[in-house]
């Protein structure tokens, strides 16, 4: 009998690895990505610190439609970035969380850059 890989073990591996190269620092805070079949939220991290900053995804009060898909994801990230600014945030670094650069998240990337942030 075949064993299945667990996904989310892998994904947490290639998190950690992720992690050892990059690190948010307050000139620099880290976009972290969560994606889960539902829902996707991102976050602003000082790493230096351990503060979040900023913090929007489509399970909060603001956010009405479905979670699941890509237009919910470009959304999310068009409100991060817009909750950034108003920090005075303009660039981060961004933390895929393990994710493959495809589908929600690179829509979050993308409407994140469309809202004014740079990484």
């Amino acid at each position: 009998m075949v064993s299945r890989k667990d996904a989310n073990k892998a994904r947490l591996k290639r998190h950690k690895r992720v992690r050892a190269k990059i690190s948010g620092t307050a000139e620099r805070p880290r976009l972290a990505v969560y994606r889960s079949n539902a829902n996707i939220s991102a976050q602003i991290i000082d790493d230096v610190k351990g503060v979040t900053l900023v913090s929007a995804s489509t399970f909060g009060k603001d956010f009405s439609a479905n979670g699941g898909n890509k237009a919910a994801a470009r959304e999310i990230g068009k409100m991060i970035a817009e909750k950034a600014i108003a920090e005075g945030i303009t660039e981060v670094v961004f933390d895929r969380g393990g994710y493959l650069y495809h589908g929600r998240v690179s829509e979050l990337a993308e409407g994140a850059r469309e809202g004014g942030l740079k990484f």
